[in-house]
């Protein structure tokens, strides 16, 4: 039996990889697809730091952040992933949330508090084009001034894998796992168009977040489950509790 990995290359080939270190077999079924945005900053503004909710947010900008003097900014970010990417290409000063935007709100107005940061800084908002939560407004009810910049987009791939759709098929897959509330809505979408929706609902859905989890029960799955924390760790764990209840 496979478990199925919903989220995007390439942070989709580290998920697989630490799931057959865990002795699975994987399938991958990206169904979003990652496209940088034109991103020009041609403002006069003096930031006091970055804000960045996907590590895609950073990739999509790697060629400009040394020109445009953004590297030597302190990098509030996400979770343990965005700043992992994050040191990669080069910032020094990062700040790791609790892997969700409430947590980076959080996180930015402690560091107010903290005088780490002034409490009327200006922040650029590295982000997706499709955003779930308005982090910026929240952060500008705050006293900050938040500059929002789109750098990527995540466009949904219609079809799945011919793999895939012949491992809903043959029930050779054990569970499918979700990243995203947009990723999950295009993984329905792609399975509803190739006529295996039924079949790919029929099985756990597990979720990094409540959020993800709503969109799979709104559309009928019965077997939803939810990591504790929004990280790949917690949901490997959701992953192994629905492995368990289908052996049961």
């Amino acid at each position: 039996m496979s478990i199925l990995v919903t989220r995007p290359h390439p942070d989709n080939e580290a998920t697989a990889e630490n799931l057959r270190a865990r002795g699975h077999v994987v399938l991958l079924a990206p169904v979003l697809k990652f496209e940088p945005v034109a991103f020009h900053d041609e403002s006069e503004t003096g930031y006091s730091a970055i804000i960045v909710t996907s590590a895609n947010a950073i990739r999509a900008v790697v060629p400009q952040l040394r020109d445009l003097g953004l590297l030597e900014l302190p990098l509030f970010a996400v979770g343990e992933h965005t700043a992992a990417v994050a040191r990669e290409v080069g910032f020094a000063d990062v700040i790791v949330a609790g892997g969700d935007a409430a947590s980076l709100r959080d996180k930015v107005m402690q560091s107010a508090r903290a005088k780490v940061l002034k409490k009327k800084s200006t922040l650029l908002y590295l982000a997706g084009a499709d955003l779930s939560r308005d982090l910026g407004g929240e952060l500008g009810a705050e006293g900050f001034s938040v500059v929002t910049q789109t750098t990527y987009r995540m466009v949904p791939v219609k079809l799945l894998p011919r793999d895939v759709c012949d491992g809903f098929a043959a029930h050779g897959i054990a569970a499918v796992l979700h990243y995203s509330r947009r990723s999950a809505r295009a993984f329905l979408d792609a399975a509803r168009d190739e006529g295996v929706e039924i079949s790919a609902l029929a099985i756990p859905q597990c979720c990094l977040s409540e959020t993800i989890a709503s969109v799979l029960r709104d559309a009928g799955a019965s077997q939803v489950l939810v990591a504790a924390t929004p990280d790949e760790n917690a949901l490997f764990d959701a992953l192994e509790r629905a492995l368990r209840t289908r052996l049961a």
